[in-house]
């Protein structure tokens, strides 16, 4: 719920993300919190200082409330006003600079009131554009018993004695006027043992006023009615300038949305929609039905498992998750409504008890056929058997989005065909997933060695479905297959199929022996791989992505390019795997570092110091050419060919020749029909080089980059 290594928790009270204590990264602008950690129990203050008014003892992210306290009784003593008017103001973020709030909050309208003890007196509430908004007046006629009776709030605090009133828009701050009906006529000093001359005045939570408290303010004095503690709702949201807003449906600008609702999984709601003034209106983020979380962080809005609470929704039958809901229905083998209890029931004929006892009967009439009956039924069983496990193989077909696949290359009905697996090919080749056959795991699955029909020796991956994001996981799978299904390179990782009769998705890729980039890099071994390794690889790379940017119909754009996800053969040869996953954002510091330490000369301070040593000048060159290929804008970055031309170039002459030799000689292995090869790119680009060089650029501008 909170920024990572971030204090989550003040006291007893959770502190979630855009809120924040301590270091700027855990906290929105604005939304700092300071923990005095020298009260017992620790208490959470609003703003910066450890001397705040408010003390939040509640966030809601939901909501958009957060439930303060504070000593918000303002005592009056009206005897010393000479015109009998008093004013006095109630400022919840300090004063405004500018007309604009520094803070985010505003005093809740539909949650909150304004309550006033005294006699004779009347309170008017301005809000901060000096208008009405709000007030009452209490009374206390002589001869008049006040109201006592116990749990009667409403009599209790009905204009004798004591008054209040709704607040009916919500602000940071507010005006109050004070005024006295009885100004210089002789008044007695109390009244029913009230100070007859003090007034409080007060906003505090809807509900919080209770026989007790009105008491308490009704007798008590100055100081002592200025120390009870009193709660208020507030609403805070995120401020925002002159952006324009949609005030057909309240939604936010497009930036605004992505900047501030960092989860998927959530929607951006204009808060002036709530009728509030322009100079308070601001963003705030809820997840989507059927989502629960903090839609201000990635990934925050997590899928709710509304089946672990089936019952609670009116399901009493089996339940089945889907993306944002669920489905409610009779378990196999029973009928009627599995929205009741005790709504679902078997049929009132048992087949499987009807059978045997005609088996029992016709074995007591003629001996002969209890054979052929048992006979008769063990296959009607094995019929049955083969018959549901069937239905669940089509079950888990459509749940793995089978048909989708087929759609995604359906203009190649020969791919579909081959890389359709059955499970039982893929149990056969793994020995029933023996564990002796387990080549490891990770978050995504477990991958096992096996032998298909055909011979060929694969890696098998099955995934690892997590209930909360199912229908993400299995489109990033099905988006695999179909890229992987269509393309053919030296570089790139073969998939020879995929099984999708399983509860989990199986995907059977060509085995590749030598582990990841990322096992080779970071070995604990006294020598990593040498600068000349590392060069060919990164160039074998490049040459992979440039035949996906360029060199087939339709673009293919990784996004997910890191150590992990390259793959070695026993030779070195770089295997470019991974096509399902989305971008995550946790390297981006990382690649901050980087350039600011290319910009200042300090490259080695982040560098193997091994590569230094062997890679000398090319080092810089290397680096240099990274640089160039993260800018934020798209103009300024080099295409994937010509990072490719650029790699080559680094290499020793014979090196170059022996990688062309090598693609060549695998062309027509490696290549899918009408698709040209990376090498045959690179010779029609060499044999037309008499282009000037801004027309390659402006041919190169047509691909992805």
């Amino acid at each position: 719920m909170t920024m990572p290594n971030c204090n989550a928790t003040c006291g007893n009270v959770s502190v979630p993300y855009p809120f924040g204590m301590g270091p700027a990264r855990c906290y929105w602008p604005g939304f700092k919190l300071t923990c005095d950690y020298g009260s017992k129990p620790p208490r959470l203050l609003l703003g910066e200082s450890s001397a705040g008014a408010f003390e939040v003892v509640d966030i809601s992210l939901e909501n958009t409330t957060m439930r303060v306290t504070s000593h918000g009784v303002h005592s009056v003593n009206m005897s010393d006003s000479g015109d009998g008017l008093r004013r006095w103001s109630w400022n919840l973020n300090g004063e405004a600079i500018g007309g604009v709030l520094p803070m985010p909050y505003i005093l809740r309208w539909d949650g909150n009131e304004l309550i006033l003890t005294g006699c004779n007196v009347e309170v008017t509430l301005l809000n901060g554009r000096g208008i009405i908004v709000s007030g009452c007046a209490s009374f206390c006629p002589y001869g008049t018993q006040m109201q006592t009776d116990s749990g009667k709030i409403g009599k209790i605090c009905s204009n004798i004695g004591c008054c209040r009133s709704f607040i009916p828009t919500g602000y940071a701050s507010y005006s109050l006027q004070l005024k006295r009906f009885d100004s210089g006529l002789a008044t007695p000093r109390s009244y029913n043992g009230m100070e007859s001359n003090v007034v409080n005045v007060l906003m505090a939570e809807e509900g919080w006023l209770n026989e007790d408290r009105i008491n308490h303010l009704r007798f008590a004095v100055g100081r002592r009615a200025t120390k009870l503690k009193v709660p208020v709702i507030l609403d805070w949201m995120v401020p925002h300038g002159a952006a324009p807003t949609d005030y057909n449906t309240w939604a936010c600008p497009a930036d605004a949305a992505r900047t501030i609702c960092k989860s998927t999984n959530s929607q951006c709601t204009d808060k002036t929609a709530e009728g509030l003034s322009p100079e308070l209106r601001g963003y705030v983020c809820q997840c989507n039905k059927g989502y629960e979380g903090n839609p201000y962080l990635s990934g925050g809005c997590q899928d709710i498992r509304e089946c672990d609470r089936k019952e609670k929704h009116g399901c009493f039958g089996d339940c089945e998750e889907l993306p944002g809901t669920f489905r409610c229905q009779c378990p196999i083998g029973t009928d009627g409504n599995p929205n009741i209890s005790n709504g679902c029931i078997k049929p009132t004929v048992n087949t499987g008890h009807h059978h045997m006892g005609l088996i029992i009967g016709l074995s007591v009439a003629s001996g002969p056929c209890v054979l052929l009956l048992v006979l008769g039924a063990l296959l009607i069983a094995r019929e049955l058997k083969q018959h549901k496990a069937k239905t669940l193989r089509r079950k888990f077909f459509i749940q793995n989005r089978g048909q989708l696949l087929k759609q995604l290359v359906s203009h190649r009905a020969d791919i579909a065909e081959r890389m359709i697996i059955s499970l039982e090919e893929v149990k056969k080749a793994t020995n029933n997933f023996d564990q002796a056959r387990r080549l490891g795991g990770g978050g995504h699955g477990t991958v096992y060695k096996g032998i298909l029909s055909d011979l060929h020796v694969v890696a098998i991956k099955k995934s690892r479905i997590h209930h909360k994001n199912i229908e993400r996981e299995i489109e990033e799978f099905i988006n695999e297959v179909a890229i992987l299904s269509q393309i053919n390179h030296r570089n790139i990782v073969k998939l020879h199929g995929c099984c999708l009769e399983s509860e989990v998705p199986l995907l059977a890729y060509e085995f590749i022996s030598n582990g990841t980039l990322s096992d080779h890099l970071h070995t604990e071994a006294p020598g990593s791989l040498s600068w000349k390794d590392r060069l060919r690889i990164t160039s074998e790379i490049s040459k992979a992505l440039a035949y996906l940017h360029s060199a087939i119909s339709v673009p293919i754009i990784h996004r997910d390019i890191k150590p992990s996800n390259i793959l070695l053969d026993d030779a070195l040869t770089a295997k470019v795997s991974d096509f399902g996953a989305s971008r995550s954002s946790e390297g981006d510091w990382l690649v901050m570092q980087f350039v600011q330490l290319l910009e200042d000369g300090n490259l080695a301070d982040i560098l193997d110091p091994q590569i230094l040593d062997e890679g000398g000048s090319e080092v810089e060159e290397v680096a240099t050419l990274a640089a160039s290929c993260i800018k934020l804008i798209a103009e300024e970055r080099p295409t994937m060919r010509q990072v490719e031309m650029a790699l080559e170039a680094l290499q020793e002459p014979e090196e170059r020749v022996l990688s062309h030799l090598i693609e060549e000689n695998l062309q027509k292995q490696h290549t899918t029909p009408n698709y040209p090869t990376t090498s045959k790119i690179s010779k029609q680009g060499e044999a037309t080089r008499c282009r000037s060089l801004e027309e390659e650029f402006m041919l190169s501008a047509r691909h992805p980059r």
